[in-house]
């Protein structure tokens, strides 16, 4: 991939403009009115950004125009959901959001694909694994794993092999204001600790103790069984955010009970 060309989908990288933070917070200002000229000046605006995000993606075999445009997919779709009232820097949560975006691409253009439910299989071995291993003090069997997951052992061992390189489930996935996500946040896991705890307990009056958000986020995550990536896609939010966001809840929680 060539990104060292001053020319990428027609617009000319050595002319794209920067933006003072006093003209970001304007523009910003004018686009949650819905000002369409100021939303195209701002992307414009940020295309440098894209710029440094694609260029982590030097070793792969796609065109830069190619992912040069589905960065700016990413950069709109954050610059649609950005939350001003976080206190949070558009690039610490545009980043991730283009990142997001170009790794989705490279991945559903990629010659062998790999179904969700396969990964999902895969990172629910590895994560029995590491279990196991922290449990018992060596590796457990392909069997052994099987049980703990409740899936054939077939079916492990074509996931594991269909994902290639398996990765820990403690991989930090990245780091935004101070909080790191990891892989094992990105997966459901009925098995989960902190699940098991919320099932066996009455917690209706402990969340009612919680805000309107925090409190769809666990009812989301730990009775829906759904992902933080999938609820941060519904509710408009970072998964980081998510991620933040369950934790206070839960511990919230656990210290009224307690």
């Amino acid at each position: 991939m060539a990104l060292n060309k001053v020319e990428i989908c027609g617009v000319n990288t050595s002319k794209l403009p920067i933006l003072s933070n006093e003209e970001k917070d304007e523009l910003f200002r004018r686009i949650k009115q819905g000002d369409m000229e100021a939303r195209e000046l701002y992307i414009k605006g940020n295309l440098r950004l894209v710029l440094s995000v694609i260029k982590r993606f030097s070793n792969s075999s796609e065109a830069a125009d190619d992912l040069f445009q589905i960065g700016c997919i990413g950069l709109m779709k954050a610059i649609d959901n950005f939350d001003t009232t976080l206190n949070v820097k558009f690039s610490t949560y545009a980043v991730p959001m283009i990142i997001g975006e170009i790794r989705r691409y490279l991945r559903d253009n990629n010659s062998i694909r790999v179904s969700r439910s396969l990964r999902d299989i895969a990172y629910k071995a590895i994560f029995a694994k590491e279990n196991y291993v922290k449990t018992h003090l060596k590796e457990p069997t392909i069997a052994e794993i099987a049980d703990e997951v409740g899936i054939q052992k077939e079916d492990i061992v074509y996931a594991l092999d269909a994902i290639q390189s398996p990765m820990s489930l403690y991989e930090p996935v990245y780091t935004e204001g101070g909080d790191t996500l990891y892989v094992m946040d990105q997966i459901s896991d009925r098995k989960n600790r902190e699940e098991n705890w919320i099932e066996d307990l009455s917690l209706q009056e402990a969340m009612d103790r919680l805000g309107d958000r925090e409190r769809h986020i666990i009812e989301l995550r730990f009775f829906e069984g759904k992902t933080q990536m999938e609820v941060a896609r519904e509710i408009g939010i970072s998964q980081a955010q998510v991620s933040r966001l369950e934790k206070n809840a839960l511990k919230c929680m656990k210290n009224y009970l307690s």
